[in-house]
């Protein structure tokens, strides 16, 4: 289904502000940032975690001075805004009804997804995150806009 060596799953949104709304009331926000949709395969584990924290702290997506992508989160003092999402892994090759079969099991992906966001914070200081299995309302201004896909 998914080629061999690919793993953890992030989709990332270069910001001017987000946030995460879970019945009506806001349990992430951030401004000036990325926004972090992160999906995971079951045998994703501490190095592939690793690997994206690295990338999202690092990665050149904000303008310099001369407009130049030259500056990342950590340059700009800006944050991150981690949701949990499954269905960065649906299959909808088949029919007209997404697969999720690939995904992570419910209990496992929540234990990878407090595992990255462990290792994120600690990596990082302005980390927030979505509510793992809720019902979540994410709102966000994309800035550029910037959007980028991840695998580990």
């Amino acid at each position: 289904m998914w080629k061999r060596g690919v793993e953890m799953r992030a989709v990332i949104q270069r910001v001017s502000s987000a946030d995460v709304k879970v019945e009506g009331k806001i349990i992430g926000e951030i401004q000036e940032g990325i926004l972090v949709l992160v999906g995971f395969l079951p045998e994703d584990n501490v190095k592939a975690f690793e690997y994206i924290a690295e990338k999202l702290i690092n990665l050149r997506i904000f303008e310099d001075e001369a407009g130049k992508l030259n500056r990342s989160v950590l340059d700009i003092g800006g944050s991150l805004l981690l949701v949990p999402n499954f269905t960065l892994y649906a299959d909808c090759r088949q029919g007209r009804r997404p697969s999720f079969s690939a995904s992570s099991p419910a209990e496992t992906a929540r234990s990878q997804f407090e595992t990255f966001c462990k290792i994120l914070s600690s990596k990082f200081p302005r980390v927030e995150t979505g509510e793992f299995q809720a019902d979540m309302k994410v709102s966000l201004t994309n800035e550029g806009p910037v959007t980028l896909i991840l695998e580990s």
